[in-house]
């Protein structure tokens, strides 16, 4: 039975796409377009309190008993758990992976999206807020790129669920104003990942429905205005 993938074209989202194609999972993809406030709608909001994307109903979790999960990260150590791959079997590597999967959820994640948010999507521009976003993502990247200055992949020797959650955060260097070729060891890292096929087919997920120009008044009050507080 397919798995039910509530989601957008975000960052988060494109990990959990990236995670089902690597792995081969089926998954059926239901859309909820964040800038139109779908997230907020009852039957998403059933599924996770948080609303936010993504999230997934597998129709045949543990015991063969449906289970509904949201939070990216829970998402990966499950669909790795589920499929027997993309995690580590080593106790040791498997806490390496798992490592670096919560410097991704604790770190790159945020950062990177409150760069994105006083950059490109605040009303006001608030100096301060854009260079202390914009050293935090440098510096960021230069903790990627020693890691990966010792190691092929962040979990170690082998491709998992840490590189996927990490890989959609680093693609289109230029919104952030990087320059890859300033950190070569995470360049070789991203031109590793983009050329697998799995990959390819996980970020052109929705990808038609992606936001073109600049943010509407309508887009800003679902995404960042009072809106998101209200919902219950």
């Amino acid at each position: 039975m397919a798995i039910e993938v509530w989601t957008w074209p975000t960052p988060n989202g494109h990990k959990v796409h990236i995670a089902l194609e690597e792995l081969g999972l089926p998954y059926t993809v239901v859309p909820v377009h964040i800038g139109a406030g779908e997230q907020f709608r009852s039957e998403f909001l059933a599924i996770t309190p948080n609303h936010r994307i993504p999230a997934i109903v597998d129709p045949d979790g543990p015991g063969g008993k449906p289970l509904s999960l949201f939070e990216s990260g829970a998402i990966l150590i499950y669909l790795a758990e589920k499929a027997g791959a993309l995690i580590p079997k080593d106790p040791a590597a498997r806490y390496t992976c798992l490592q670096w999967l919560m410097f991704q959820m604790g770190g790159v994640g945020p950062m990177f999206g409150q760069y994105g948010h006083f950059n490109m999507y605040a009303p006001v521009k608030l100096p301060y807020a854009m260079e202390r976003y914009a050293k935090e993502v440098q510096r960021l990247h230069r903790v990627l790129d020693k890691r990966l200055s010792e190691a092929e992949w962040l979990a170690g020797g082998e491709y998992s669920i840490a590189d996927i959650a990490t890989f959609p955060w680093i693609r289109l260097p230029e919104r952030r104003a990087i320059d890859l070729a300033d950190y070569p060891n995470v360049k070789r890292w991203h031109d590793a990942i983009a050329a697998r096929p799995a990959v390819q087919r996980g970020v052109e997920v929705l990808a038609e429905r992606q936001r073109k120009g600049t943010i509407t008044d309508a887009e800003r009050e679902n995404l960042f205005g009072n809106t998101q507080f209200q919902a219950r």
